[in-house]
């Protein structure tokens, strides 16, 4: 009897064991690409790997599918939300901005959606600009552009993020093709490109009501004038249970 005690009692110690290795294996290898950001809870930590993935390659995915989608039913060329749902696919709803000036949207996702947008951002690529030649020619480029942010504000049901240039990054080389009738008005075809902006990365939002409301504003001085850009966008988001 004592020595059947005594293999059940070693028996339990290294279940134990099994359970406390697995956690000191397994937890570290999961707190990367789950944490959260100190400075404004439910945002992903920029040097995390929300699903897998860097921040920088989710922004890629994001103008990969923005520029992916004809200008007449482009979310970012929508006043009221009605193509909010093109072509979202995975665990990340991607919410647009404007080309400028304001819009209203009304938005229904999935619950268990992480969400990502910007308030502002820049892109270049070969096909826009022909005389670049380089990957560090588009970086140049996106970054000169992104240089001459003025001001940005980001509000999640009514919260206002705090040090949004700490979320500022570019995108890894990204493929994409450019549709027939595409938002930036050349050929379609396929073309490379980098983006350089001010990324939000949101942990999924609980079901129910949200509002998301993002600004933001760009003064470019060059030898003809001054280009100011404005971009304003408010989503009235229900996370469906």
């Amino acid at each position: 009897m004592r020595l059947e005690g005594n293999t059940t009692h070693r028996q339990q110690q290294n279940v134990i064991l099994l359970v406390t290795l697995m956690f000191v294996i397994i937890i570290p290898a999961i707190i990367p690409y789950v944490r959260a950001d100190n400075t404004n809870p439910g945002v992903f930590s920029i040097d995390s790997k929300p699903y897998g993935i860097s921040y920088a390659e989710w922004t890629g995915r994001w103008w990969q599918w923005a520029l992916s989608i004809p200008k007449d039913t482009n979310p970012a060329a929508d006043n009221t939300g009605k193509n909010c749902a093109v072509n979202q696919n995975g665990p990340v709803w991607f919410l647009a901005g404007t080309f400028g000036g304001p819009a209203e949207r009304s938005c229904t996702i999935p619950a268990g959606k992480a969400v990502l947008f910007s308030p502002i951002n820049s892109e270049c690529s070969y096909a826009e600009f022909p005389n670049l030649k380089t990957e560090a020619d588009l970086r140049a480029c996106a970054k000169t552009q992104e240089d001459h942010v003025t001001s940005m504000q980001v509000t999640v049901d009514g919260v206002t993020m705090k040090d949004l240039d700490k979320y500022r990054l570019q995108s890894p080389l990204i493929s994409f093709i450019f549709p027939k009738n595409n938002v930036v008005g050349v050929p379609a075809g396929q073309t490379q490109g980098i983006s350089d902006g001010r990324w939000v990365f949101l942990q999924p939002l609980a079901p129910g009501k949200h509002e998301i409301h993002f600004t933001g504003a760009s003064q470019d001085v060059t030898t003809t004038g001054t280009q100011n850009f404005a971009d304003e966008a408010t989503y009235h988001l229900t996370v469906n249970p």
